[in-house]
C-alpha cells in the first residue's frame, strides 16, 4: 500500500489477532507504534488485547511483570492450572527483576518440587534474585550444583550473573574467573561485569574488563560512559576527563536520560535539564520545594560523581533537574489521591535519584515503581524493594 492510515493498521492487527497469529498481531502492533507513530484506537486497542490472550497464561504473566504489576502477574501464575519451564521462567525473573527475591527463591524451590527441570534461564533468574539480596550462600549452592550440569554454551549467560555476583561481594577473583572460561566470553559477560565494577567502584577491574570490550567492540558508546562514571565515582578527575576528551575525539555522545509518566491516558515525557514541559515552570517550583523539605528529613544530595571543579551548589542544581525527580514532581503536582506512581527511566537510575525517591515515598507516603534500565524499583514508606543491591 502506498499510503496506510490506522484504519488500515487495524484491520490488519485483527486479522492476525482473528487468525491465531497472536505474535504477528502484536508485531504490527509494534510497529505502527514505532514506524509509523500512529494512536491506536478502541478497536486496535481490543485486537491487541486478544492477541496477548491467544498466545497463553504465560504471556499474561510477563505482561503484568513487565507493567510493573507483579502482584497480578502472580495472582495470574497461581491460578493457571498447568505449568511448564516457560511459565516457572517467567515468574520467577519476574520476581528477580522487581526485587522481590527471597519469593524468587521460593518459588524456585517450588518449581524443583513440582518436578519440572530448571534450565539456564531460570538459574540466571535465581542468580540475579541471590544477588540482589545478598544471599550469598545459596547463590554460590546453585552455581557449584549446576557448573558440571551444563554445556558451555548454555552455561555462558550463567558465567555472566556469576562473574557480576562475585564483584558484589567485593571479590577480586571476578575477572580471573571470566578468563578460565574455556569458551571466549562474549560482549554480553564482559559488559555485565563491567556494569556491576562500575557499581561498586572497583576501578581496577572495570578497566580490564572495557579493554576486552573494546577487542571485541571499539565503538561501542555505553561502555565509554560507564567508565567515565567509574572513574568519577573514585575520584580520578584527571582519567574521567581523558575519557570525555576520548568519546569527543572519536565522536562519541552520551544519550541523554529522559523519564516517562502516564497521566490520564497521556504519556508526558522528561529530559535532564530541559525546560519542555507546559508546566515546565510550577514543576521546578515545586521540585525546589520537595528537595528542601526532604533535607530536612535527612536526604542529602550525593554529588561525588560530578566534576570536582564544579562548585558544589552547582552540582546539587544539576542533580536536581535528572528526569525521574521532574516526573515526581509532576505527579505530586498533578495526583493528589494517593495513587501509585509509576515511570520509566532510560537509563539506570543514579545513587542521588534512588535516595530521592526513597525519601520522597516515605514522607509523602507515595508509593513509587521506577523502571530503569535493568529493573523495577518499588519504594514503599521509604525502601526499595532491592534494599540498595540493584
Amino acid at each position: 500500500m502506498p499510503e496506510r492510515d490506522s484504519v488500515s493498521w487495524s484491520s490488519l492487527i485483527g486479522w492476525y489477532a482473528n487468525n491465531g497469529s497472536g505474535h504477528d498481531a502484536l508485531a504490527c502492533f509494534r510497529e505502527m507504534q514505532l514506524v509509523e507513530s500512529f494512536e491506536p484506537d478502541r478497536a486496535t486497542l481490543l485486537s491487541v488485547i486478544w492477541a496477548v490472550s491467544s498466545l497463553g497464561d504465560w504471556n499474561w504473566v510477563d505482561m503484568y511483570s513487565r507493567c510493573g504489576s507483579v502482584n497480578e502477574s502472580m495472582r495470574v501464575f497461581h491460578e493457571m492450572p498447568e505449568r511448564n519451564v516457560l511459565t516457572w521462567n517467567v515468574a520467577i525473573t519476574g520476581l528477580a527483576v522487581h526485587g522481590r527475591s527471597d519469593e524468587a527463591f521460593k518459588l524456585f524451590d517450588d518449581m524443583k518440587k513440582s518436578r519440572v527441570q530448571p534450565d539456564s534461564i531460570t538459574f540466571s533468574a535465581v542468580l540475579v534474585a541471590c544477588s540482589h539480596a545478598g544471599l550469598v550462600q545459596e547463590g554460590r549452592g546453585i552455581f557449584e550444583s549446576i557448573k558440571k550440569d551444563m554445556v558451555w554454551n548454555q552455561r555462558l549467560s550463567i558465567m555472566g550473573v556469576w562473574s557480576t555476583f562475585l564483584v558484589e561481594l567485593g571479590r577480586e577473583q571476578a575477572y580471573e574467573f571470566v578468563e578460565k572460561i574455556p569458551i571466549r566470553p562474549n560482549s554480553v559477560v564482559w559488559r555485565t561485569l563491567l556494569g556491576a565494577c562500575v557499581n561498586h567502584d572497583h576501578i581496577g577491574l572495570a578497566e580490564k574488563a572495557r579493554g576486552r570490550l573494546h577487542e571485541l567492540d571499539p565503538h561501542l558508546v555505553g561502555d565509554y560512559v560507564l567508565l567515565s562514571k567509574a572513574y568519577g565515582g573514585v575520584g580520578k578527575w584527571n582519567r574521567k576527563a581523558q575519557m570525555r576528551l576520548l568519546m569527543k575525539d572519536q565522536r562519541i555522545s552520551k544519550r541523554p536520560g529522559y523519564s516517562l509518566i502516564n497521566a490520564d491516558q497521556e504519556i508526558h515525557e522528561f529530559v535532564s535539564g530541559e525546560n519542555s514541559h507546559p508546566e515546565c515552570k510550577n514543576i521546578r517550583d515545586l521540585l525546589t520545594s520537595i528537595i528542601d523539605r526532604l533535607k530536612l528529613q535527612g536526604y542529602t544530595p550525593q554529588t561525588s560523581n560530578l566534576l570536582h571543579d564544579i562548585k558544589e551548589e552547582e552540582k546539587e542544581n544539576n542533580l536536581s533537574y535528572h528526569s525521574e525527580k521532574l516526573a515526581i514532581a509532576f505527579a505530586l503536582l498533578n495526583f493528589e489521591d494517593g495513587r501509585t506512581t509509576r515511570g520509566m527511566k532510560n537509563i539506570q537510575i543514579c545513587h542521588d535519584c534512588h535516595s530521592f525517591m526513597k525519601h520522597v515515598s516515605d514522607v509523602f507516603q507515595r508509593q513509587i515503581v521506577v523502571r530503569d534500565l535493568n529493573c523495577f524499583h518499588h519504594f514503599s514508606k521509604g525502601p526499595c524493594s532491592y534494599k540498595d543491591f540493584w
